[in-house]
């Protein structure tokens, strides 16, 4: 995934369209992302006019759409706006060919519109679900998760989870490696799961010293190979269960189990890339018991078994 088309057109957000640039511009000068290829596409000849004022030329037509080894659609600012319909034909024609596509936040109401999501899960940010599914109800909504899909269709929820499905895309293809070090070019957390909630009741927390949710999962990152519980946490966290469940929860906008899951494999992928360490050490020093234990919750979650992701991520990291 190494020629990246960003299709612009007329009421597409900025940012939405910043943050692809952001992602997938080239970083040949930076250690870790490989060398994109971005292409900024759009109606031949025609000026964009995006989101606050701003204006650009497209760099190539839509038919360079096709050629592209992912296509991503940036939010719209209006959501309820009808797209140009050369736009919605190059977007069936891509999906035609096979070329994945990635829309961002109301991004999502374009792909429905060219008639892509029909049947399909889809989510776009929780304040435009409703609308979404009102219009398209061919469409399963799903408005509590960051981003959804699969088979080459991804849709995302607002702003900070546009990032985060960018990172899981380049991270699918290119490796932990690779989608950490654009994080930290961006300053930005490096991993948040698709099915991770929308809208965090307490998205801002008290300082770590102060908070001892933060300690405690610094305490579990620095020991993942301690046989982690509920109980043990909330222990640790000086709680009860349900209160530090729901407090966890309130926190994180996901399960202490499935957040523990989550670091384990991402532990998990960054041993396998970056060390020679055998993978029953691997598997234990993530807190599984072996490799045995490791290899279908690693295969489920990143879609390849743990020697397979290194003979093919070690490979780029090391290149």
């Amino acid at each position: 995934m190494r020629t990246v088309g960003c299709l612009i057109f007329d009421g597409v957000r900025a940012f939405d369209y910043a943050v692809v640039g952001e992602v997938w511009a080239n970083r040949a000068s930076r250690p870790g992302p490989p060398d994109f290829d971005l292409r900024v596409c759009g109606p031949a000849g025609a000026r964009v006019r995006l989101g606050g004022g701003l204006e650009r030329v497209p760099d190539e037509g839509l038919a360079v759409l096709a050629d592209c080894d992912l296509v991503v659609v940036p939010g719209v600012e209006d959501p309820g706006a009808e797209r140009a319909p050369e736009v919605l034909a190059a977007l069936r024609e891509v999906r035609g060919r096979g070329v994945p596509i990635a829309s961002l936040c109301a991004g999502a109401f374009v792909l429905a519109e060219a008639g892509l999501l029909d049947g399909r899960e889809a989510t776009t940010h929780w304040a435009l679900a409703s609308e979404l599914a009102r219009r398209f109800p061919a469409v399963t909504v799903r408005p509590e998760v960051l981003f959804t899909g699969g088979e080459g269709l991804w849709t995302s929820a607002g702003v900070a989870a546009g990032i985060d499905l960018c990172l899981h895309l380049v991270r699918s293809a290119h490796g932990q490696r690779a989608a950490a070090a654009i994080a930290r070019a961006m300053v930005t957390a490096p991993f948040r799961t698709g099915g991770q909630a929308q809208f965090i009741p307490t998205p801002v927390s008290a300082p770590a010293e102060d908070d001892p949710l933060a300690r405690l999962r610094a305490q579990v990152l620095a020991s993942l190979d301690t046989p982690w519980t509920v109980r043990r946490m909330a222990d640790a966290a000086l709680m009860s269960e349900r209160s530090f469940a729901r407090h966890f929860g309130a926190t994180t906008g996901t399960t202490p189990l499935r957040w523990l899951l989550d670091q384990r494999i991402l532990t998990a992928q960054r041993l396998l890339e970056e060390t020679d360490l055998p993978v029953d050490a691997v598997a234990v020093q993530c807190g599984f018991t072996s490799a045995v234990s490791l290899r279908p919750v690693f295969t489920a979650r990143v879609g390849v078994a743990p020697r397979e992701y290194r003979r093919t991520f070690r490979g780029r990291a090391e290149g």
